[in-house]
């Protein structure tokens, strides 16, 4: 029997060259704080073998946060285990804090990254790849969509639009929340790029139910394709409002991290479309949520951004192995990043993503690039 014989925590802060010093800021209209350099926390699991695990989680920033949660309360679990029982590992893991409330959040994120690392793991163990320890990728090719668009014009965004489209991309997001009818202006001039292109709104949870409303039946009249956390984030009863009253599709999911906290958007009618984050879920709860769902015939369209190589590559196996995927987002603008810390850069995804057929993840971590960004 394979065990545990080590954990090791990165915390990473990768900075450009003329990046400014580590600081976090708010970009209105939307709330949530960013960071001036890309930031994430990787996971290594050692076997006694010799064999390596990756994990990563999404965490924009401070990732010393859950870094220290590892080390303290996960890693001591985790040392003499057998890294091939994934599922009891993990759901051993999720009941340490769950009696005090701490089932997500950053408990929830650093437990996220050691669910990665231990199917990596475990399908080096095994010589197969992550999919087929899942049972099987329903696909070879994860279907993306474009999101970002990113420019303060409609002009700025619809000649990016333009360029996707003329490239074979039919499927875009992109993030306003400036007043309802600047956005709808917005999504006229990119419905005006193609006939068949799909356009989706990410409102960040800035608007109340009336302006969320107004809009949704502004989208349903110019065919948007998804409108994405149109008011804010906890409140089910006001996106299963929203939902009622329009039929453009209500989309949540990014800031969620278990089916406790999905499921009352589902029992409400919430949400039309669920987006986990596999760098917050991980991948078990990631695809047990994708079954869980088809009860619902809700389809999941996973949500990525900052995210890094490890938890790109384990997104996709999670996305191929869903039978009610939707698309995984592809972010164009953030994508540079995700390859400073593989040793074989993976390809851009703006027309899917190949699914990986090595064992485990099937990527190669740059160690040494790991250990340069770690702020450690």
């Amino acid at each position: 029997m394979p065990t545990i014989t080590e954990v090791e925590t990165f915390p990473l802060v990768l900075a450009g060259p003329d990046a400014p010093a580590r600081t976090y800021s708010t970009k209105p209209p939307w709330p949530s704080i960013y960071g001036s350099n890309r930031e994430a926390l990787l996971v290594k699991l050692t076997a006694d073998d010799g064999s390596i695990g990756w994990g990563e989680a999404l965490v924009p920033v401070s990732p010393e946060v859950p870094a220290k949660i590892i080390d303290l309360l996960l890693k001591p679990a985790l040392l003499g285990a057998d890294p091939t029982r994934v599922r009891p590992l993990v759901a051993a893991l999720r009941a340490l804090m769950r009696e005090r409330g701490h089932l997500g959040g950053h408990q929830g994120d650093a437990v996220a990254a050691i669910d990665v690392a231990l199917w990596d793991l475990a399908g080096r163990i095994a010589g197969v790849p992550v999919h087929q320890l899942l049972g099987g990728a329903q696909r070879d090719v994860v279907p993306t969509y474009v999101s970002g668009l990113p420019g303060k014009k409609d002009s700025e965004r619809v000649a990016q639009a333009e360029d996707w489209v003329a490239r074979g991309v039919r499927q875009v997001k992109v993030g306003l929340g400036h007043g309802v009818r600047e956005d709808l202006r917005a999504v006229e001039a990119l419905r005006g790029v193609h006939d068949d292109l799909l356009v989706a709104v990410d409102i960040h949870g800035v608007y109340d139910v009336a302006q969320a409303v107004r809009l949704g039946r502004g989208l349903d009249s110019l065919g948007g394709w998804f409108l994405e956390a149109p008011i804010g984030f906890e409140d089910v009863a006001g996106h299963a409002e929203v939902a009622r009253r329009i039929d453009t599709p209500v989309a949540i999911g990014e800031s969620l991290r278990h089916r406790q906290e999905f499921r009352p958007w589902l029992e409400a009618g919430a949400a039309s479309i669920l987006q986990p984050d596999v760098g917050r879920t991980g991948i078990t709860e990631a695809v047990d949520l994708a079954a869980i769902t088809e009860t619902w015939f809700v389809p999941l369209a996973p949500h990525h951004s900052t995210g890094l190589g490890v938890v790109l590559a384990a997104s996709v196996h999670a996305s191929a192995a869903m039978a009610n995927l939707l698309a995984y987002e592809f972010h164009p603008t953030l994508f540079g990043k995700v390859n400073e810390i593989l040793a074989t850069p993976l390809p851009s995804g703006e027309h899917g993503f190949a699914v990986p057929d090595g064992p485990g993840l099937g990527i190669e971590v740059d160690e040494d690039a790991v250990r340069a960004a770690s702020v450690r």
